[in-house]
């Protein structure tokens, strides 16, 4: 068989050679119109087109979605919803937590004495609906230590669902009385609550300004003349400098200062002897150092003026 000759070799070359042309020609009027198109369109002005040029794509929308977003928080905001709106999106995100597995199935409270468990965890904020995922311990041991019971908390988070509290609650030390108000306070001068249990109405009973934190030491001095102690109704704080006692009977003792184990040491001297306590007086003025005064009661006033009256010397007849 005989292979084509070069006519026919020439003649394909010619072919290919006007199909490169005009590809090349095509591409070069494409370019062409582009070019004529850009020249055409107005020019954007400078700032314009300084932003087309640094702003990334799509800033625009972004720019967007954030205007919505700050309008939509600022409307909460302003109509007071922004409390009902956080615990929506909190009851929410527990919600999917408990149901991932995170639910609180077991609680451990140490160390509670006068408050219950439901109380304890009411203060801490820790509810049936609250997730052992999204529980924050130290949020939960601030409030329970902002409680005036609550001197020291830990809070321990076990997973899945177990939550430890320990606690280290204060101890009921006094009332005192202020201003008409009747308090339950710890030793540290901590307002407990209200007096408005009878379980604490055996605790001694301190009144005034700056009582409260002040009684602890005079309530320890006092304690050590039980003989004073045991007739003592209430220890009054003077001018945030000094202290009377209120006796059971209405006896009031006016102390000093200064060297107050020395006078309630008389005081217990003066009653084991001489049954001060017992006399018909209503105040014994202990302040100055030197001296103890005593001020008799109406009665007894009135029964020593006759009695000096009737000792008094009757005049002679004749005398001038």
């Amino acid at each position: 068989m005989r292979s084509p000759g070069p006519e026919v070799d020439l003649r394909a070359a010619a072919i290919g050679a006007v199909v490169l042309l005009r590809e090349w020609l095509g591409r070069g009027r494409a370019r062409a119109t582009r070019a004529r198109a850009a020249s055409e369109r107005p020019e954007s002005p400078r700032p314009i087109a300084a932003i087309e040029r640094y702003v990334p794509r799509r800033a625009g929308l972004a720019a967007s979605l954030l205007l919505l977003v700050a309008s939509t928080g600022l409307g909460i905001v302003k109509g007071g919803h922004l409390e009902a709106f956080t615990t929506a999106f909190s009851d929410t995100r527990n919600a999917i937590a408990n149901s991932a597995g995170f639910r609180i199935t077991a609680v451990a409270i140490n160390g509670r004495k006068q408050l219950s468990q439901d109380e304890v965890l009411a203060v801490g904020g820790v509810t049936g609906r609250s997730s052992l995922l999204f529980l924050d311990a130290a949020v939960v041991r601030d409030r329970l230590k902002a409680n005036a019971w609550i001197a020291e908390a830990a809070v321990q988070k076990f997973y899945p669902g177990q939550l430890r509290i320990d606690i280290v609650e204060r101890t009921a030390f006094a009332l005192w009385q202020q201003d008409g108000r009747l308090s339950v306070i710890s030793e540290d001068g901590a307002v407990l609550e209200p007096y408005v249990s009878r379980r604490f109405m055996s605790l001694p009973l301190v009144v005034g300004k700056g009582a409260e934190t002040q009684a602890r030491d005079f309530l320890a001095l006092l304690a050590r003349y039980p003989q004073v102690r045991s007739v003592t109704r209430a220890a009054v704080y003077v001018g945030e400098r000094r202290w009377n006692l209120r006796l059971k009977d209405g006896l009031d003792i006016r102390l000093p200062e200064h060297e107050v184990g020395n006078a309630l040491a008389s005081l217990s001297k003066l009653d084991k002897e001489e049954r001060l306590f017992s006399r018909d007086i209503v105040a014994v003025d202990m302040r100055l150092p030197d001296r103890l005064t005593v001020q008799l009661s109406d009665d007894a006033a009135k029964a020593r003026d006759e009695l000096f009256k009737d000792k008094k010397p009757k005049k002679k007849a004749g005398d001038a």
